[in-house]
């Protein structure tokens, strides 16, 4: 005889889930839904392709939240029909189910209630993330690559749509940098918690003496601006240089000089963009995300202004955010959160959300 009892937990998943529900808001999302349906409707929507495109991206992101959160409350009625059904039947296969169910939901509901979490000005937006190659050689600009392909890789499980923006390859391995877009509701406040510089300490695969190496690469996150019109830019303050896009190792990849670098001259900030089709086309990507930057910058002058006055001056928590080791005990370890994962291999193939999980707690912390 089975007596499964998991009241106690279905319980508290509830009322995580209820908290969940109330924060985010299933009534205003379904009249933003009501809303952006009857946009969307209207007969002359494709006049302004740009417009056009904003309203179907934020509808597809509201329907996908609101299905999230809908989905979630049919299974936990449905586990708790499954729970009874197993104690009636006694039904040891229909106990498994329900604790693997049950084990499933608790999960997907942290993901829910992490996100409650961010509730920053743009938060909610995609993310374009840029990676550098720091110091450290060839060993610097494979680990920039790794860091690439496992940004990827997590967004790929997440099943986030990416659109690589520029890649500039390394003249040995890996690459120098590259920019990449995720087109997802909460991309950006998922992902900034990722910003920083990342340490790789291995026996470097480019060198003969079998010694230690330690590299490094800078992950930068910032907000995808529908209209990043709050900074201007004077054409005076920005050179523009054009170039043929290019594949590993200088390798041409069209004939025109499609691609394109601005170059921010009062800050020396700099945005290449070399995959979109035509040079006019990256222009206004780079612009957008030259914009974007600019005004970030502002506003983190003016934050750094305020803690100046205030006389509370300290380190961006940003720097030296985690490390990775692949020599001696194999281990990656966030140096903020302390949150850490003895098998390297799964986190550069996509496995991060327990970092972010444990970054977006510690900030909130550090805000409160």
């Amino acid at each position: 005889m089975i007596e499964l009892d998991l009241s106690d937990r279905i319980g508290a998943l509830r009322q995580t889930f209820s908290d969940i529900r109330a924060v985010v808001g299933v009534d205003r999302l379904e009249r933003q839904i009501a809303e952006l349906n009857e946009q969307a409707g209207a007969p002359d929507l494709w006049d302004d392709p740009e417009n056009a495109q904003k309203v179907t991206s934020a509808l597809s992101h509201r329907q996908s939240e609101l299905a999230r959160i809908m989905s979630v409350e049919r299974r936990l009625d449905d586990l708790e029909v499954l729970v009874q059904l197993a104690n009636e039947a006694e039904d040891e296969d229909s106990a498994t189910e329900a604790k693997q169910e049950l084990a499933s939901l608790e999960q997907t509901i942290g993901d829910l209630e992490i996100q409650t979490l961010l509730d920053g000005e743009y938060d909610e937006r995609g993310a374009v993330v840029t990676i550098r190659s720091g110091a450290g050689g060839d060993d610097a600009t494979d680990f920039a690559e790794m860091l690439m392909r496992m940004y990827l890789r997590w967004a790929e499980k997440h099943k986030y749509p990416v659109k690589v923006l520029d890649t500039s390859y390394a003249e040995g391995a890996g690459i120098k940098s590259a920019t990449f877009e995720i087109d997802a509701p909460y991309a950006f406040g998922t992902l900034s918690v990722e910003a920083g510089t990342h340490r790789l300490a291995r026996i470097s695969p480019f060198g003969s003496a079998d010694k230690r190496q330690t590299s490094f690469a800078a992950v930068e996150v910032i907000p995808v601006m529908e209209e990043a019109q709050e900074v201007e830019v004077p054409e005076g303050d920005i050179r523009v240089d054009v170039f043929r896009s290019s594949g590993p190792g200088g390798q041409s990849v069209n004939t025109t000089d499609s691609a394109v670098r601005i170059t921010h001259i009062p800050t020396g900030i700099v945005v290449s963009m070399q995959n979109e089709k035509s040079q006019i086309q990256n222009r206004a990507v780079a612009m957008r995300v030259l914009q974007t930057r600019l005004m970030l910058l502002q506003r983190e002058e003016e934050a750094a202004k305020k803690k100046e006055l205030a006389g509370t001056i300290t380190a961006s928590w940003g720097d030296q955010m985690r490390s990775y080791f692949l020599y001696g005990q194999q281990l990656v370890k966030d140096l903020r959160t302390g949150y850490e994962v003895g098998n390297p291999a799964v986190v550069f193939d996509g496995e991060l959300d327990g970092f972010i999980s444990a970054g977006i707690r510690w900030r909130k912390r550090e805000v409160d």
